[in-house]
């Protein structure tokens, strides 16, 4: 019984602060809406515009279950010679939610590129608290995943 309440606890506390629900086994290991990775926006955009930009649906590509977007051809083939480099970590999810240990969805404009990484936030707010101590929130980070993806 007590497991059950553990669980109930942890629904309530995940709808409180507006994440999203503890992670499921089937769940992505990309943060994916409408169909595609990273609300649609095209990962390389952060580095070379430094800033997000919406990717054209002309330009997807499927790479690790995963629908890409780009907003131009030169940067859909910079990520086809070098995904790694361009794609976020933590398949996309937040980084502060993944740093305590669950999942949460991620706003395009709540990121920062650290030591050549990609990394997004559920919004600039949390982006905030994360960046108060972004070497700890890695290392957190790091230390549950993948395995936060199943539980």
């Amino acid at each position: 019984m007590l497991h059950r309440r553990q669980l109930l606890a942890g629904l309530t506390t995940s709808f409180a602060f507006g994440f999203a629900l503890p992670a499921q086994a089937e769940q992505s290991w990309f943060f994916i809406r409408n169909g595609d990775v990273i609300n649609g926006y095209d990962p390389v955009s952060y580095f070379v515009d430094g800033k997000p930009v919406r990717g054209r649906p002309e330009l997807k590509l499927k790479w690790k279950r995963g629908m890409w977007s780009f907003a131009s051809a030169s940067n859909r083939a910079a990520f086809e010679a070098n995904p790694k480099a361009y794609a976020p970590q933590y398949g996309g999810y937040c980084a502060y939610a993944v740093s305590r240990g669950y999942t949460a969805k991620t706003e395009p404009d709540a990121w920062r590129i650290v030591d050549g990484k990609l990394y997004l936030n559920f919004n600039t707010r949390v982006r905030a608290l994360w960046e108060r101590d972004v070497p700890g929130n890695i290392a957190k980070a790091n230390a549950h995943w993948p395995s936060v993806l199943y539980g």
